[in-house]
């Protein structure tokens, strides 16, 4: 990169610094005023990645060349060594062959000054040995020059590969020294821009964190915390897993509860107010609030059920519900065993010709299910729910509603909610294994595919194409159909690339950094990540359209349905 473009980039960065200097603490009750500076600091957060961006590039290609040119360097200095024993060896060979060159060139000298023709004529006693005396005598100079020659060239070579060795060697030192100073330089820079962005990146989450807590003194909303202990069925869906194993930085979604309607009984809840003591009235009434537990119900005699018929209601259909494990306290299975037959009760007295088997009624299976079950369903034989007008009311039901129903409201020992409604809920203390987990395999299986990914949790780049995603969305003249997962070999279609969806969308982020969620009366109100805020549902609908893999919120409808998620930082 020229020197000079460095220099403009650093120099951005050193105001950026000044700026960070300037800000200054604001009073808890200064909404806008906080809201502004977070605006301000996200702005600058934004221009030092993008210009910090261009020379951690630069930096990566330099510090590829030095190791590149390091490479180069050994193989040229075993080159070198080789070379330079082959030098060595001929100037020792020369040496050994001094005597031999003086002696030749003496002789040559010699022979070329007094061995004239004139000399070997007067010499010899005839032609034909002066003949032979001269051929000898010009075969002798010839292999004299020839010595003498080859061993000039011979001495020009090793000097010549000498001084060629010598330069390669300087030129490549030279060259290594170049590229170290340019990277320390560099580096420098980078760490700067990053610590400034560190630095920034904690003032907005200070911020955030003191603008949350106005709105929720305002609005009676709270911030939920949890310990580490909450393992869900699966350890790197848990908030332990993510806290022990996920990377500094990371980020991932956690729901309370999983795919449910929230309406009527926690079949977990109900286990553990069993557990607690709590009678079958006292059960029932917690979630189903406005019914009345009639004991003398005139029930029908038998019901359809897809793909078995007609069977006896009471006998045969009631015993084969196998919704609640047998093992479980006995009051617990008597409120399902209510449940399970005002369900029944009223899905045919609705029109309904014939149940279904599975989890769209309730599940059934053809064969009694036995034990404290079939007691349990004995002993409540003809108990309905009904309302004021002795109808048999909706008792829907669901394993884990996250602590919170439609019907009754916070499911915890007091009532209430609050940061620490976990703790006091009574689906923990049933045991509940989806009470607070990140959704992110295809299905229910802790088995099912995961489209590639090794855990359910976000970079600060995920988080932020999230919150991109919800921005664009609500801008206008965004083509939404493009806002989907870029896990392209599991979802298919065309869509944005994270630069282009933030492109698109006003008040964009480059990099998430901090978060904060603001809970009410059992929704998630608000998500604010670096300083922009965002409804529950509008967080939610970015993930169901955007979220990588099967990342998901598995609760309420797209659109305005409700949504009752946490977000968590590491």
């Amino acid at each position: 990169m020229p020197t000079k473009k460095i220099l403009f980039i650093l120099g951005i960065i050193l105001v950026m610094f000044s700026f960070l200097g300037a800000v200054t603490p604001t009073k808890a009750d200064e909404l806008d005023d906080i809201n502004k500076q977070l605006a301000e600091l996200n702005d600058s957060l934004n221009k030092s990645v993008a210009a910090t961006k261009p020379l951690e590039s630069q930096l990566t290609s330099m510090q590829q060349q030095i190791t590149g040119i390091k490479a180069k360097v050994a193989g040229v200095e075993a080159d070198m060594y080789t070379k330079r024993k082959e030098i060595d060896k001929g100037y020792t060979e020369l040496a050994q062959k001094e005597q031999m060159i003086s002696q030749t060139i003496r002789s040559f000298y010699i022979t070329s000054t007094h061995d004239s023709p004139l000399l070997i004529f007067l010499s010899l006693d005839d032609a034909t040995q002066m003949t032979q005396a001269m051929a000898y005598q010009r075969a002798k100079t010839r292999q004299d020059k020839t010595i003498i020659t080859n061993l000039a060239l011979t001495i020009t070579d090793l000097e010549h590969k000498k001084a060629t060795l010598e330069q390669e060697q300087k030129w490549l030192i030279a060259t290594k020294a170049s590229l170290d100073e340019q990277s320390v330089k560099l580096d420098k820079v980078v760490k700067d821009a990053k610590g400034f962005q560190q630095d920034l990146s904690g003032k907005i989450a200070a911020l955030s964190a003191k603008q949350q807590e106005i709105v929720n003194a305002k609005s009676g909303n709270f911030t939920f915390n949890v310990g580490d202990g909450e393992l869900a069925d699966e350890y790197m869906a848990s908030i332990k897993g993510f806290r022990e194993a996920a990377p500094a930085g990371s980020f991932a979604i956690f729901s309370f509860g999983a795919y449910t309607h929230r309406n009527g009984m926690s079949q977990y809840g109900a286990k553990a107010r069993a557990d607690s003591g709590q009678s079958v009235d006292d059960i029932l009434k917690a979630y189903y609030p406005n019914a009345t537990l009639k004991k003398d119900y005139s029930v029908m005699g038998s019901i359809n059920v897809d793909g078995v018929g007609s069977i006896p209601f009471e006998d045969q259909y009631l015993q084969g519900i196998y919704e609640m494990p047998g093992t479980w306290h006995l009051n617990a299975l008597k409120a399902q065993a209510i449940a399970a037959r005002t369900f029944a009760v009223r899905y045919t007295s609705n029109g309904q010709n014939s149940i279904c088997t599975t989890e769209a009624c309730q599940v059934f299976k053809n064969q009694p299910k036995g034990g404290a079950w079939q007691q349990a369903v004995n002993e409540t034989k003809g108990w309905v729910l009904v309302d004021g007008g002795g109808n048999p009311v909706s008792t829907q039901y669901a394993s884990t509603h996250g602590g919170f129903s439609n019907t009754g409201g916070w499911d915890t020992t007091d009532g209430a909610g609050g940061s620490n409604f976990i703790d006091k809920s009574y689906e923990k203390m049933g045991g509940s294994p989806w009470l607070y987990k990140s959704w992110w395999r295809q299905g229910y299986s802790n088995t099912g595919a995961t489209c590639g990914r090794a855990n359910p949790w976000l970079s600060s780049q995920e988080m932020a194409d999230i919150v991109n995603a919800a921005l664009a969305i609500k801008a206008s003249g965004v083509d939404t159909s493009r806002i989907t997962p870029v896990t392209t070999a599991c979802w298919g279609g065309n869509p944005y690339s994270m630069d282009e969806l933030r492109s698109k969308a006003p008040g964009g982020i480059s990099e998430a950094t901090s978060v904060s969620v603001s809970q009410g009366n059992g929704q998630t109100n608000s998500v604010t990540v670096n300083g922009v805020t965002l409804s529950g549902k509008e967080f939610r609908n970015a993930v169901a359209l955007r979220a990588p893999g099967y990342i998901r919120i598995p609760q309420g409808a797209y659109g305005d349905g409700w949504a009752f998620f946490n977000v968590e930082h590491k």
